[in-house]
């Protein structure tokens, strides 16, 4: 529940931030013209309809599991993430094709002036703590939709560092700078959907996680003293989360109860690991062997005694 509710949380805010964004950014540009502070304000337009429909997708993927989806809707935040960056694309495109077309054509903007240097500041103050809140909130909840906003809003940094070049430039005689630095801005948009895309691609192909996940899930496995190995250890992104079946190995001569007492433990301590959702565990009497060395088996991990020496 406070997972839901801080994700939400940091859908509004951003929702907000970006509306702001807008009508300050859009005031400058039509009272002054200017084609770079005009990207900016395009590049906040977008970033407002993206919070929108992350927020709506927001709402989507934290509904507690129902009977249609028993695993919960998480799922769906890799979508929502590809569905921004395909917005970014789209309006990194605009922005260039509008900067290159004033360049070829000789018709810059107007000066922006003092008002648009103040609202560009402004602005990469407000996108700094923007990133730092959904980088932050993001990684904690582990919400691919929430770090895919960070990084939009890193790049927006850049973008109106850009802007802000070609405001100056233009305030000091040289107005093509003014379409150049909106050429920038295309440049830092269109990155940005290549970012999230790269980020996201791997939760929608069922990618193995970093080894150091995967490493930390057989440490827990064999981290309760009856588990002497664990073998066909596999884990694959499903969604932003990670999903895991593997084998452990016991002594043969345990009764049932005894055996389905270590696989309830292991599974429950793997589920408290963060990143992790569901958990396979199959139990193997130990002295079967099952484990054969080669090349298309997982590999096979042997647990050990405190003194340092194997269990067995």
């Amino acid at each position: 529940m406070e997972r839901k509710r801080a994700i939400r949380r940091v859908g509004v805010v951003v929702l907000v931030a970006n509306l702001l964004l807008v009508l300050g950014k859009g005031a400058v540009w039509w009272s002054t013209g200017s084609l770079a502070v005009g990207s900016e304000a395009v590049n906040s337009l977008a970033d407002t309809v993206y919070s929108t429909i992350i927020l709506a997708g927001l709402y989507l993927t934290t509904k507690p599991p129902d009977f249609e989806h028993p695993h919960g809707h998480e799922r769906i935040e890799p979508f929502v993430s590809l569905f921004v960056a395909v917005g970014v694309f789209a309006a990194g495109g605009a922005i260039l094709w509008q900067s290159t077309t004033s360049i070829l054509n000789d018709t810059y903007g107007g000066s922006a002036g003092t008002l648009g240097v103040l609202v560009l500041v402004a602005a990469a103050v407000f996108k700094y703590g923007l990133y730092r809140y959904c980088d932050r909130v993001g990684r904690e909840r582990n919400s691919p939709a929430l770090v895919a906003a960070g990084l939009d809003n890193r790049n927006d940094i850049l973008t109106a560092a850009a802007a802000l070049v070609g405001v100056l430039g233009s305030q000091a005689g040289y107005p093509v700078l003014d379409p150049l630095a909106a050429m920038v801005v295309s440049l830092g948009v269109i990155y940005t959907g290549f970012e999230i895309v790269r980020d996201n691609v791997n939760y929608l192909v069922g990618a193995a996680p970093p080894e150091y996940l995967r490493a930390l899930i057989v440490q827990t496995a064999l981290s309760h003293p009856d588990v002497y190995g664990a073998h066909d250890v596999v884990a694959h992104y499903v969604g932003p989360e990670i999903d895991v079946s593997l084998h452990i190995e016991v002594e043969g001569d345990m009764t049932l109860a005894e055996a389905h007492d270590i696989e309830s433990w292991v599974v429950g301590a793997i589920q408290e690991i963060d990143e992790v959702d569901d958990v396979f565990v199959h139990v193997d009497p130990r002295e079967l062997g099952e484990w054969k060395e080669d090349d298309t088996d997982t590999e096979r991990f042997t647990a050990f005694s405190p003194d340092g020496g194997d269990k067995r």
